[in-house]
């Protein structure tokens, strides 16, 4: 590593990166306008505009999408006749949930243990610095040897689709050869990783009603129908006794064939706690990678502080379901629909409303672009082979580029190892990974180019 001039830039380059990941990180840019002022993800947007300029990109614009925020597109040509790679990452992030129970606030990026702290970090803000560096380190050695477009997308956490539609009405501004998903990550730290598959998503806001009101619980409970103690019912009825996800009419039987997660390394990802056990039968990767998996994401109902002694009228809840390739989203919504609405008891009113959703989506692992990676990460990570993982996460807009560019590679990777702890509090990103990452798509760039 210490010989490669790609390699030797990019250790030169980190301080900045720290220093431009602590800029970008500040930005509160959570794309639910009811939580975080726009301003915040306007800001976050402008930002990378202007990073984009300074690195010489041409056409930077700001692509008001339709769900009303903003992606970040630019073009930087290559030589003439080379292949073009579009590079795509979100500078959107997740709430930062409980802020008191992150160590250091969630929007200062924060150097602790080898790592650094910030929502954000690694997904997907740490991502978009990853592009940055891989093109100043070729840059500084013999140029970009192909062009290079850059989308970088403001609401991909929110699932509303807002670049995936716009790509629909405007085909021709993502056309590449070969396009390079910055929002995965290693199976561990330090084991160089490109995924395979995701599973897709869709997000379901259930709500029962049984009164026109609440009701004293002591005058009324016990014969008047409690709409939270029907919600909880049908929530329960989601899973089988070992916590398998159980929605009439989807299947949850399929297999993963590849790299195993092994259950001891997954209890100690994930932090199960001491005596807990997990969910669902087959294997850790067949759970996770391979399978259906129902999540309860929130529920409206009166706080256990300043809870009264009533029974409540209504109570809604957010139900996520991620489904494996080979399984339909759309046609999953529906059987999720039809399931909670069928074991609502009680003859409760129930209605069900369907806010975001994605296909899952399966690479082909064969292509020239493969090989080029698999080259590529055995350099930046010596004596380690490119390894081939599922992905539990969901990214959308990789199946709407699938579907407008048919001919061309998808290739996944990025920051979010394990210890990474995206969308929980204390998300942090290894800078070793951050370095390691940048060279390795680099090296892709230029293996590729001469392919």
């Amino acid at each position: 590593m210490s010989s490669n001039p790609v390699a030797e830039t990019v250790a030169s380059l980190m301080p900045r990166a720290q220093a431009e990941l602590t800029e970008l990180v500040a930005f509160k840019s959570v794309a639910d306008f009811d939580q975080f002022p726009r301003s915040e993800s306007e800001g976050a947007a402008n930002w990378v505009a202007d990073a984009l300029r300074a690195e010489g990109f041409q056409d930077v614009a700001l692509l008001d999408t339709p769900d009303g925020t903003q992606s970040v597109y630019g073009f930087l040509p290559g030589p003439e006749g080379a292949k073009t790679v579009l590079l795509y990452a979100h500078y959107d992030v997740q709430p930062p949930l409980d802020e008191a129970a992150w160590t250091t606030p969630p929007f200062e990026l924060t150097e602790r243990d080898g790592r650094w702290y910030g929502r954000g970090a690694a997904d997907c803000k740490g991502g978009f610095i990853m592009h940055l560096l891989a093109l100043r380190a070729l840059k500084a050695n013999g140029g970009v040897p192909v062009g290079v477009k850059v989308i970088v997308e403001g609401s991909e956490e929110q699932g509303t689709g807002g670049l995936e539609r716009y790509a629909e009405q405007h085909p021709e501004l993502l056309t590449a050869d070969t396009i390079v998903i910055g929002d995965v990550g290693n199976f561990r730290l330090g084991l160089p990783t490109v995924t395979s598959t995701l599973r897709g998503m869709t997000l379901v806001r259930v709500q029962i009603d049984t009164l026109e009101g609440n009701l004293h619980s002591g005058q009324f409970g016990g014969a008047a129908p409690d709409a939270l103690g029907a919600l909880i019912r049908v929530l329960d009825s989601l899973r089988a006794e070992d916590g398998s996800t159980t929605i009439d009419g989807l299947t949850g039987d399929a297999r993963w064939e590849g790299l195993q997660y092994e259950e001891e390394a997954f209890r100690k990802d994930a932090k199960v706690l001491d005596g807990v056990e997990l969910i669902g039968s087959g294997t850790v990767a067949d759970r996770i990678w391979a399978r259906p998996a129902v999540t309860v994401l929130g529920i409206d109902c009166p706080p256990v502080v300043g809870a009264t002694p009533s029974v409540q009228a209504g109570a809604r809840a957010l139900v996520s379901l991620r489904v494996p390739p080979g399984v339909d989203a759309v046609e999953a919504t529906k059987l999720l629909q039809a399931h909670l609405e069928a074991h609502t008891p009680w003859g409760a009113r129930v209605s069900t409303e369907q806010i975001g959703q994605g296909q899952p989506f399966r690479a082909d692992t064969s292509s020239p672009a493969y090989t080029a990676m698999a080259e590529a990460m055995a350099v930046a990570y010596p004596g380690e082979e490119m390894q081939s993982a599922g992905q539990g996460g969901s990214i959308p807009l990789c199946n709407t580029l699938a579907s407008l560019y048919p001919h061309a590679e998808i290739l996944l990777i990025g920051l979010s190892e394990p210890q990474a702890q995206i969308h929980a509090v204390n998300e942090s990103v290894s800078p070793d990974e951050l370095e390691r990452l940048s060279i390795t798509e680099a090296l892709f760039l230029q293996k590729y180019a001469a392919s």
